[in-house]
C-alpha cells in the first residue's frame, strides 16, 4: 500500500501561494500566504520555504504573482515579457546553488512566451495552470523515485539522511524521504538515523519531524557521529538528496553530505543520492563549476537565538558542498537509478526528460 505524507509543502490558491513556513519548525506548525513575487522571493532567501524542489515550485509561483501584477500596470505583451524576465532572474538569484530554481522559473518564461495570443491575461492563465502542474507533476515524480529507491533498500535497514530532502524539500513526498517513505510501506522493520545538519538543523528540526509524525522510527545524531555508527554496523545505508548535480554525476548538496559520503566509502556503506532530473546540470560538466552559496555568520555563531562563540571570531559558512561522483553508489531518479559511468547513464537519461 503507497505511503502517503501528511504534509503539503506549498500550494496554489488560485490568486496567491501558501507554504509552511519552515523556520518555525517543530515550535510551532504555521503556513503563510503570499501575493506577490516579492514575498516568494525573501521567503526562499530566508529559508521559509528550502529543499531544492520546493523552492523550484516556489519560483515558478513566483513568477505567476509577478505576472497577474504587471497585467495590471502593462499593456503592451512585449514590454509585459520584457519585465517579468526581470521578475524572473531576481527570483533565480535568491539561491544560487539549487539549480531546480532557475529550471522551474525557466519553465514558466518560455510558458509565457509559447503563449500565441497577445492577450496579456491570457498569458498570465497558462502560467497558473502550468505552475499548478510543475506543482501536481513533483509530487508524482517524489513517488517514482521512491519506488525506485525502494527497491534497494534491504529488509530491517538502517537508513541514514543528511539534512531534510522530504515531504518539507519539495511538494509533499520527498526525494530521500521518499525513498524511506516508499520502503517503510513495504517493511515497517526499517529505520532511520538523521544527522541534525548544522548549522540550520534541518535534519533535527525538519527531518525528524516529518518522520515522526508520519510514525517512522527515527533516531537523531549529531553530525560528527556517523563514522561511529557506521563503524559499529548501525548503518546499512545513506540516502540523501541534492541541489545540483553535474554532468559527471558530482553532486552538491547540504554542507557536511560530502563527510558523510567519505565515511560511507570507508565503511563500505552505499551511498545514494535521490533526486529529480530537474536537479541534473549537464550545462555543468563537474562539481568545481558549481556555485556555492555562502550564508551569514549569524547561522554558525547563534542557535535559538543565543550566541554559541566569542563574538569577534571569523566565521566562514558554505550552505553546500560538493560530493565527487565516485563516492556516489547510484542516483535515484524518476526514470530509474543512475549507476556509473555517470556521464553515460545521465546523458541516456535527460533524454527521458
Amino acid at each position: 500500500m503507497p505511503f502517503e505524507s501528511k504534509i503539503k509543502t506549498i500550494e496554489w490558491l488560485g490568486e496567491s501561494v501558501k507554504m509552511i513556513d519552515q523556520t518555525k519548525i517543530p515550535y510551532s506548525f504555521e503556513t503563510i500566504e503570499l501575493t506577490k513575487c516579492e514575498e516568494v522571493a525573501e521567503a526562499i532567501k530566508v529559508m521559509i520555504v528550502r529543499g531544492a524542489p520546493a523552492i523550484g515550485i516556489a519560483g515558478a509561483h513566483g513568477v505567476t504573482l509577478a505576472a497577474i501584477e504587471l497585467s495590471k500596470k502593462e499593456k503592451d505583451k512585449k514590454t509585459f515579457l520584457l519585465k517579468l524576465k526581470e521578475r524572473a532572474e531576481f527570483l533565480k538569484s535568491t539561491r544560487p546553488t539549487a539549480v531546480n530554481l532557475m529550471w522551474a522559473v525557466d519553465k514558466q518564461i518560455e510558458t509565457a512566451e509559447s503563449y500565441g495570443g497577445d492577450d496579456i491575461d491570457g498569458v498570465v492563465e497558462v502560467l497558473k495552470k502550468n505552475g499548478v502542474m510543475l506543482e501536481n507533476q513533483d509530487v508524482e515524480i517524489n513517488k517514482k523515485i521512491g519506488d525506485f529507491g525502494a527497491a534497494i533498500i534491504p529488509e530491517g535497514a538502517t537508513i541514514l539522511t543528511h539534512c531534510n530532502a522530504g515531504a518539507l524539500a519539495t511538494v509533499g513526498y520527498g526525494t530521500a524521504l521518499g525513498v524511506v517513505r516508499s520502503a517503510y510501506a513495504k517493511d515497517n522493520t526499517i529505520r532511520v538515523f538523521a544527522d541534525e545538519t548544522r548549522p540550520r538543523q534541518q535534519g533535527a528540526r525538519l527531518t525528524t519531524f516529518e518522520l515522526i509524525e508520519d510514525g517512522i522510527p527515527t533516531t537523531l545524531i549529531t553530525d560528527g557521529m556517523c563514522g561511529y555508527f557506521m563503524k559499529n554496523h548501525m548503518i546499512d545505508v545513506v540516502v540523501v538528496g541534492a541541489d545540483r548535480i553535474a554532468a559527471n554525476g558530482d553532486t552538491a548538496n547540504k554542507i557536511g553530505t560530502y563527510t558523510v559520503a567519505l565515511a560511507a566509502k570507508a565503511h563500505n556503506i552505499p551511498f545514494y543520492i535521490a533526486a529529480p532530473l530537474s536537479t541534473i546540470d549537464i550545462s555543468i560538466k563537474n562539481g568545481d563549476e558549481i556555485p556555492i552559496e555562502e550564508r551569514g555568520r549569524e547561522e554558525v555563531t547563534h542557535i535559538n537565538g543565543k550566541t554559541i562563540c566569542h563574538p569577534d571570531v571569523n566565521i566562514i559558512n558554505p550552505a553546500f558542498d560538493v560530493t565527487p561522483n565516485e563516492y556516489i553508489s547510484g542516483i535515484i531518479t524518476e526514470v530509474g537509478i543512475l549507476r556509473p559511468d555517470y556521464k553515460n547513464s545521465i546523458a541516456d537519461a535527460m533524454k527521458k526528460m
